[in-house]
């Protein structure tokens, strides 16, 4: 088994911090969804993200990776150190069990999966449950959707010994309106059950893709609105984007940096009551460079107005 370097799949030095792994993420999780990327082998390389995202995204799954590549040696199989246990170690202890989106690695190591409950040779036995994710754009969610979904099933012997996986793909209606960590069931598509036992169900666990633009909070919207100084000060009209297309945003005169201004009704779906907002942040910026014409006005500019923006500092 070959050690897989999550912080290379991600473009990242060892040592990256949250920030650092979630910006990361955001953009190779664009950069390859399959709905919209052109690359080749982007589903594949989407799902390598989404592992190295799950296996990086907190200090304490870090720091357990981080021990364990320190066995990893280069050009040799990795064996795990004597003594690991993916059941002892608490930080990947999050339901991944099960699921068919993760390498071998990954499944050997922190996942626990395909281990069947034995019982009576006899006995009917339920099918295991199995989880999958289902990546969809903030897009996606303001309609109802049908996914085609690729998966894996177990399959195990009366007995109870494990078989080769069962492959399986299903059309499925993904209503509008739904949530990061949402859990969709799908009742009897899970593993076949034993001994006339009823099937598993399979649960899709539904994962926003970080949008370039947009932050999620809740079911509202955070758009960063860049202005220049004079847009802040004058007011005016400018353009901004929102999920469904562009629209005309009057800038109030005097707007601060990060002041917000409410757009009612643009944000995600909520399927128990109206949908919510979408909340343009404001943020002034300079241009990053000046000739000489442009810092005489600058110098002007603050010899007229005579603004000190830190006279309140002392009270």
């Amino acid at each position: 088994m070959d050690f897989k370097d999550y912080y290379k799949t991600l473009g990242l030095e060892p040592g990256a911090d949250d920030k650092a792994v979630k910006a990361a993420y955001r953009k190779l999780a664009r950069k390859y969804h399959p709905d919209v990327s052109k690359e080749k082998d982007a589903e594949h390389k989407f799902k390598e993200v989404a592992e190295a995202y799950e296996v990086l995204k907190s200090a304490e799954k870090r720091a357990e990776y981080d021990e364990l590549s320190k066995h990893a040696e280069q050009g040799q199989p990795f064996q795990p150190p004597p003594g690991w246990n993916a059941h002892g170690n608490p930080g990947f202890a999050d339901g991944m069990g099960g699921s068919s989106e993760y390498s071998d690695f990954f499944e050997s190591l922190f996942g626990g999966a395909g281990r069947a409950q034995r019982g009576g040779r006899n006995s009917a036995r339920r099918g295991q449950d199995v989880e999958m994710e289902l990546a969809l754009l903030l897009e996606e969610t303001l309609a109802e959707e049908t996914k085609t979904i690729a998966f894996q099933l177990p399959q195990y012997s009366p007995d109870g010994q494990p078989l080769p996986a069962l492959n399986k793909t299903l059309n499925v209606k993904i209503p509008r309106g739904v949530s990061n960590g949402e859990r969709i069931r799908l009742k009897g598509q899970g593993a076949s059950g034993l001994g006339g036992g009823a099937n598993g169900d399979l649960y899709l666990i539904i994962r926003l893709v970080p949008h370039p633009l947009f932050d999620v909070e809740g079911h509202n919207l955070i758009l960063t609105v860049p202005l220049a100084p004079w847009e802040a000060a004058l007011g005016g009209q400018i353009t901004v984007p929102t999920l469904t297309g562009k629209i005309n945003l009057r800038i109030p005169a005097n707007t601060q940096s990060g002041q917000r201004l409410r757009i009612k009704g643009k944000g995600l779906l909520n399927k128990s009551s109206e949908p919510g907002d979408l909340y343009a942040l404001f943020k002034i910026v300079i241009p990053a460079q000046a000739d000489e014409a442009t810092r005489a006005l600058w110098a002007q500019l603050a010899e007229q107005v005579a603004f000190n923006p830190r006279a309140q500092w002392s009270q």
